[in-house]
């Protein structure tokens, strides 16, 4: 499906209303604000198939496991964001007509994100019975600038008829998520009050106990002047509403600004919430739209002031890039170390709106190059405030003396993933996590994270490793069983080499640590070592001797390093021979057949090599890309990133363009037919790897930001910038030359193809191709 929307560099546009693919739209239009986020629902009443979706950030329910077969370990619930209170209500009658896109004809529908001011707004006219055509115009917006704030414009005007109209606003807190497993309904009402200055409905969550609370108040005004109504407060379990009826004339526009408060729990009193929302509505209640939306405007800017990036000679590709980047900072601010990137966002269900290791794989260099290095600090000590979770999950495995695995699938630390391959499989994770520490270190310079927080999660992580790995007596070697990699059309295989390599680079990361923590504060060292009862001789001496007998499936003669043990058993054919009637595979194959397959999901071997690219020579990443990339079906959002990242690190410039087109358009043109469940966040975090890291080529050394630019397909030049230790640097690269300046901070030492410099605010450097 492809030119779903009209191209714009700084809009996704819709025009025209199409039923069948209302449901991937309202993903797309989705807004949030870190804080909270919605899909973009009607305010009107809508009867076609929608998914109804109102979520707030660290809200979860522990939905009760359904499997067919349980097994020791499995987790007793899977953790689900909620569908929380639907505020954007409105419906609207006509002369007892009500308005329903399903059943009312439209015409001049257009839809409109803004991405550059973060505000989603829709136009259209509505033609009821007796060709009475009513003209809608809808803005709304969820502030940056007031977290706990929405605001709704909806303007009616009666373009060729006067009569009775009724607009009733309300707050309905009587929802269920669609992916609810036994049906449940996940809220209890605690008040639902019309009696005070402002309607509420306050409910919480069964089993968890959040607690949520909505208000509104409502303005009205006229084109003609006064606005005269009447009326009628509605109340129900869960529901609140005023209906207003009066009379329209011919020509006239009335306009009703709805704002509403949303407190929760997580960030008040439970007692409180219901005077917390009144007091925010109180501050805000005279405020207009436009007065309220212009903080939220002016946030938006500063938050594009570091993270836009500039493609000049494709529009198509400059729209994708920014509704990328718009995602990622509506859906994660680092406001609240409590809170974490889900696959989905706010967009859609899938997924539970839990953590995955995307974040650290993917989701972490993003905002530590487009924001305070305090956001990338709270991502990683999200983790280490769930340490003592990782370490009772991996005792739930059989796992001993405070080993750490963290979950596949967590909102509090806990793991909630049950299927086994999974589950107790693909523990690769474990190292995405002991990696991100690493990352975040080498970029930031933050070398006292180890000693604060990060070397306890690496001794557990290490233990792990240490104690799920085999010493085979036939091979002499070490070795590693029954695990998923990151291919996951792979299940329960021997030596999958990825898993392998970074558990021995955890435990060798994690002894390095340990000098740099001695180094740096004895006492902190001596701390640690005692909390963690660890016996630094025994089992450092196990670390090592892993690391220096473990055992990698290699091909010989060749440089490959072979995905796992019995790899090349497998029918040695490429993706291009598969008849395109068999794609995707995972909806047209059986399991059976894909894991017999040789066909790859997504990076794996090729994982490895973009993590550790420093410790293997050109001709190796070479041999090994031209492997297994053309055996990779990339049916997973999170596959062709790291290739285009290798692509461009070999110049193969072609490939890396060719790749990056699958990943920068997935969700706007809904390549993979899923975009009604929700849209690919983490991944949209990899679309931006591609260009910094790909065609940027950006690397860090020795704490020096390097880069390498090429200019990839039909682009004139492309430009953006990087946050980097208290400096602001830009790169920009055309087809002749490449520019580093230096926007803001200290002067420092960059490196721009081959050579390094010292770069200064009045000393830009330019080099010519």
């Amino acid at each position: 499906m492809k030119n779903l929307f009209e191209e714009h560099e700084w809009s996704v546009i819709e025009k025209g209303f199409d039923p069948e693919r209302h449901m991937s739209a309202e993903s797309i239009f989705s807004i949030g604000n870190g804080y909270m986020g919605q899909r973009a629902n009607f305010e009107e009443k809508y009867s076609g198939e929608t998914l109804q979706g109102n979520y707030i950030g660290g809200i979860y329910y522990p939905d009760k496991t359904r499997v067919g077969w349980w097994k020791n370990g499995y987790p007793e619930y899977f953790a689900k964001v909620l569908n929380a209170v639907n505020w954007v209500g409105l419906n609207v009658n006509v002369e007892g007509e009500e308005l329903d896109l399903k059943h009312i004809a439209v015409s001049d529908f257009t839809r409109e994100l803004d991405m550059r001011r973060g505000q989603l707004t829709r136009s259209f006219v509505a033609e009821f019975s007796k060709n009475r055509k009513l003209k809608v115009e809808a803005k709304r917006f969820i502030s940056l600038v007031n977290k706990e704030v929405g605001a709704i414009s909806y303007t009616i005007t009666a373009l060729n008829f006067a009569g009775n109209i009724k607009l009733t606003p309300y707050i309905d807190f009587d929802v269920r998520n669609k992916d609810a497993n036994y049906d449940e309904v996940f809220w209890e009402e605690v008040a639902t009050k019309i009696d005070g200055e402002y309607p509420v409905v306050a409910c919480k969550t069964r089993k968890t106990n959040f607690h949520v609370a909505a208000t509104m108040v409502n303005k009205f005004t006229s084109s003609k002047g006064t606005f005269h109504s009447t009326v009628n407060q509605l109340s129900r379990k869960k529901y609140v509403a005023f209906e207003h009826s009066f009379k329209i004339a011919e020509g006239e526009a009335i306009t009703l600004e709805k704002t509403v408060a949303v407190t929760t729990s997580m960030h008040h009193d439970a007692a409180d919430i219901i005077t917390a929302a009144n007091a925010i509505l109180t501050n805000v209640k005279d405020a207009s739209y436009i007065d309220l939306f212009e903080p939220h405007r002016l946030a938006w800017v500063e938050k594009w002031r570091n993270s836009d990036i500039l493609i000049e000679g494709d529009i198509a590709a400059q729209q994708g890039i920014r509704f990328n980047i718009f995602q990622l900072n509506q859906t994660y601010t680092g406001e609240d170390p409590r809170l974490n990137i889900g696959p989905k966002g706010f967009t859609g269900e899938k997924y539970g709106g839990s953590t995955y290791w995307d974040t650290e794989a993917y989701c972490l260099p993003f905002y530590l190059c487009t924001s305070t290095q305090e956001v990338g600090r709270s991502l990683l000590k999200y983790r280490h405030d769930q340490l003592q979770k990782a370490i009772e999950n991996a005792a739930k495995l059989g796992f001993t003396n405070g080993a750490a695995l963290y979950p596949m699938v967590t909102m509090n630390g806990e793991e909630c993933h049950n299927e086994w391959e999974i589950t107790f499989e693909e523990i690769h994770r474990n190292g995405a996590i002991a990696y991100a520490i690493h990352k975040y270190i080498r970029f930031t310079g933050d070398d006292k994270y180890l000693a604060d927080y990060g070397l306890d999660v690496l001794i557990g992580i290490a233990r792990f490793w240490s104690q799920r790995i085999t010493y085979s007596e036939s091979r002499k070697k070490y070795v590693m069983l029954g695990v998923t990699g990151p291919n996951e059309y792979e299940n329960n295989v021997n030596n999958n080499w990825y898993t392998n390599y970074i558990a021995c680079w955890c435990m060798q990361y994690c002894m390095q640590a340990f000098n740099m923590v001695a180094e740096q504060d004895q006492s902190r060292y001596e701390a640690i070592i005692a909390a963690t009862n660890f016996d630094f001789i025994k089992e450092t001496s196990r670390w090592t001797d892993i690391i220096q007998n473990m055992h990698y499936p290699t091909l010989e003669g060749t440089n490959l390093l072979l995905q796992q043990d019995g790899f090349m058993d497998k029918e040695q054919i490429l993706v291009a021979d598969l008849d395109p009637k068999d794609r995707p595979l995972n909806q047209k194959w059986s399991w059976d057949r894909i894991l017999r397959s040789v066909f790859i999901k997504q990076a794996d071997v090729l994982q490895g090599i973009y993590f550790f690219e420093d410790e293997f020579d050109t001709a190796t990443i070479q041999e090994n890309f031209d492997f297994y990339e053309p055996r990779t079906v990339h049916e997973s959002s999170l596959s062709p990133s790291v290739h285009v990242i290798l692509a461009a690190r070999l110049n193969d410039q072609e490939r890396a363009y060719k790749l990056y087109l699958r990943t920068a358009r997935l969700d706007l043109d809904d390549y993979n037919h899923e975009a009604e469940e929700g849209l690919h966040i983490t991944s949209m975090a990899g679309t931006w790897l591609s260009v910094v890291e790909g065609f940027g080529g950006l690397r860090v050394h020795d704490g020096v930001p390097f880069f390498s630019p090429f200019l990839p397909g039909n682009w004139k030049s492309f430009s953006f910038k990087i946050v980097f230790r208290g400096r602001v640097l830009q790169l920009t690269a055309s087809a002749n030359d490449a520019t580093l300046s230096l926007v803001s901070g200290d002067s420092l030492k960059v490196g721009l193809f081959d050579k390094t410099y010292m770069l200064s605010a009045e000393e830009p450097i330019n080099v010519s191709r």
